[in-house]
């Protein structure tokens, strides 16, 4: 098993920037990184199964709603803080911070934000620990870009809610224990309901055969006359801004995580290049490989200063979904050309699971996909500034 030599590239000091806690934080992540995750990822990748032994790990180093407030289980963190253990989590694998960041800002940011006393106090601190796993029901076979026409529903039945539909694409679903979903009343309005494990009628099918994404448990959450008590309404708020809130929070993270994963590819690339020697010395010798490093670093030292300036906002609540997005799809589309030129840099080898950059690559295949597609994201810029939708 190789050893994770990973050294974080930081051309512009950034560290500099950081509080004493975040830096803390950030390397306590790291390490856990390098011991619990790197050792195994691969493996579980090649064998297309999440690695559950390392749950009470993510829960440890606060990976689970780390600006979850103290009182219900979270580490009462900043929003750069999550960004930094995104960050590092993604760095080990695009499906554990997946995971990760499922559980955190798709699960109990909503529980937390909109839900009722005795719901925070129920469901955040079992999430916080890990005891219980989380999943977010908001897209559908029909319905993905467009979730304003999803079709799932709930009826009220006087002293219950009977719950139809469907969602699909859903991390964590195979082995969830409460899913938060998002469903049509009566009147078409959007409502969020915690839906748990072994209510009658309540299904979550895996998906197989992905070429992406394989270290996470990817599903459907499926609910024929699921009868949910009235009391797992998220009463806090409604309409499809309630869903969407947590997308930003989710999608922030994200911006972070993909520079994760890209560090991971500049760093492999760089110290294989440095090795591999053709025509008599290190190929870092060469102008376009030279070139291909020194551009990768350059878009990495972007995006950081991105990310830092965006959890810096975030810090303050003065982030707009418009910003996120943009942050999103910058930070992913960077991370992703970095991992398919850090594979060129590795010629023949960097298809084998020797190296973390063919996994990178087609993780990120889902990662520009998911929480907003990339086009997306560029047409929600495109309204910010022009003021006119292109997605009506």
């Amino acid at each position: 098993m190789k050893p994770d030599l990973f050294q974080a590239p930081d051309y512009y000091n950034i560290d500099e920037l950081l509080t004493d806690e975040h830096r803390m934080v950030r390397d306590a992540a790291r390490e856990w990184v390098k011991k619990e995750v790197s050792p195994i990822i691969e493996d579980a990748a090649q064998q297309a199964t999440f690695p559950t032994s390392i749950v009470n790990g993510l829960a440890e180093i606060g990976a689970f709603g780390p600006y979850i407030p103290e009182e219900y289980g979270g580490a009462g963190l900043d929003q750069i803080s999550y960004g930094l253990i995104m960050q590092e989590i993604e760095r080990g694998d695009s499906g554990v911070r997946s995971t990760a960041s499922v559980q955190s800002s798709l699960v109990m940011y909503p529980i937390y934000k909109y839900g009722t006393e005795e719901q925070r106090k129920k469901y955040l601190p079992k999430l916080a620990s890990g005891e219980f796993m989380g999943s977010f029901g908001l897209t559908e076979p029909d319905h993905g870009s467009n979730p304003g026409g999803m079709v799932t529903n709930f009826k009220d039945k006087g002293d219950h809610y009977l719950l139809n539909g469907a969602k699909m694409w859903i991390s964590n679903a195979p082995f969830c224990d409460v899913a938060v979903v998002w469903a049509k009343n009566e009147e078409g309005r959007i409502h969020g309901l915690i839906v748990e494990r072994g209510m009658e009628g309540f299904t979550t099918p895996e998906t197989h055969n992905k070429w992406s994404l394989r270290a996470s448990a990817t599903g459907e959450l499926i609910f024929q006359d699921v009868k949910v008590p009235k009391e797992n309404l998220l009463p806090g708020r409604s309409g499809l801004g309630a869903p969407l809130s947590c997308l930003d929070s989710a999608r922030f993270g994200i911006a972070w995580g993909a520079i994760g994963a890209a560090m991971d590819c500049y760093d492999t690339a760089l110290r294989y290049a440095k090795e591999r020697i053709q025509f008599g010395k290190p190929i870092a010798g060469f102008q376009l490989q030279q070139k291909k490093l020194a551009e990768m670093l350059t878009e990495i030292t972007k995006a950081q200063l991105l990310n830092l300036r965006l959890g810096q906002l975030r810090n303050k609540d003065k982030a707009t979904s418009a910003q996120i997005s943009m942050a999103k799809r910058n930070n992913v589309e960077i991370a992703i050309n970095i991992a398919r030129e850090a594979r060129q840099i590795l010629g023949g080898m960097g298809i084998t699971g020797e190296y973390s950059i063919m996994r990178h690559m087609m993780n990120l295949e889902s990662v520009i996909t998911y929480e907003g597609t990339h086009d997306i994201h560029l047409l929600i810029t495109g309204l910010d500034i022009t003021g006119i939708p292109a997605f009506k």
